[in-house]
């Protein structure tokens, strides 16, 4: 199976500790965050990877170089500007070898079953799945519902009032059965997350336009209103996002108790 990780972003929250390299090559206990990444995805039956690069992108590849001593095979995509998270995946197109790719987040940790993944997307006949990580709060992000077979019915709408709020490379989260009641008050802070793991059609990808775009503004909610088949599917276990110093503090904690 193919992946593509977006490692593209500025890392703008993660600044104020990690500032001499892109985000996902944040120190962990002597080796990058994304060699902790990589590990875990061969592991689960990754067996080819493609960095989609901007910031920094050079230092990613002079460490991964073509994959081999990782047990890999790796391609690299680099924009030569800012093109958001749906413009990095659509410039990834010409290295896509497969009609259905598993695209990741390159700044979160989720062992998740990558291959139940992509059989519930094929079982459903998608376009576009996402996994989903309930989380205790959901105040920094949005909320999607979706019914009881997966699909996707409103992406990102704001907690408790309705409204949309969209924001590039944010987390959406996900309104499964088990969290209906709690998005149903302002009050409750519970719910699911957009773990930052999707499996894509090649095909789906190839619609999307050139040069900047974003996944989660532009091009899901375009998706969704065109009746494109999104689905979300619920997964469990650890789970853990460094994009802000706390969080990525914890992992290093994690990683030094051996909880990975």
């Amino acid at each position: 199976m193919q992946a593509i990780l977006l490692c593209g972003g500025m890392g703008t929250r993660l600044r104020s500790v990690v500032s001499d390299r892109p985000k996902p090559m944040a120190d962990i206990c002597g080796k990058p965050f994304l060699q902790y990444l990589l590990e875990m995805l061969r592991d689960k039956g990754i067996t080819e990877v493609i960095f989609a690069l901007g910031y920094m992108g050079e230092m990613i590849e002079e460490y991964f170089q073509d994959g081999s001593a990782f047990g890999l095979k790796i391609a690299y995509s680099y924009e030569e500007e800012p093109l958001g998270t749906g413009g990095a995946i659509r410039n990834a197109l010409p290295k896509i070898l497969e009609e259905e790719v598993l695209v990741l987040n390159a700044d979160t940790y989720f062992p998740m079953d990558y291959q139940g993944l992509l059989r519930f997307h094929q079982e459903n006949g998608g376009d576009f799945s996402l996994a989903t990580r309930a989380v205790p709060d959901i105040s920094r992000y949005g909320a999607v519902r979706r019914d009881a077979a997966g699909r996707i019915l409103a992406w990102n709408e704001k907690l408790g009032d309705g409204g949309q709020q969209f924001g590039e490379g944010s987390k959406q989260p996900i309104e499964g059965n088990a969290q209906q009641a709690a998005l149903a008050s302002p009050k409750s802070l519970s719910g699911e997350i957009n773990g930052g793991i999707y499996v894509m059609k090649k095909s789906l990808i190839a619609e999307i336009p050139e040069g900047k775009q974003s996944l989660e503004q532009d091009c899901i909610p375009k998706w969704l209103s065109e009746g494109k088949r999104i689905f979300g599917l619920p997964f469990h276990g650890y789970f853990m996002d460094i994009g802000i110093p706390k969080d990525y503090q914890q992992f290093i904690t994690d990683v030094e108790q051996g909880k990975l």
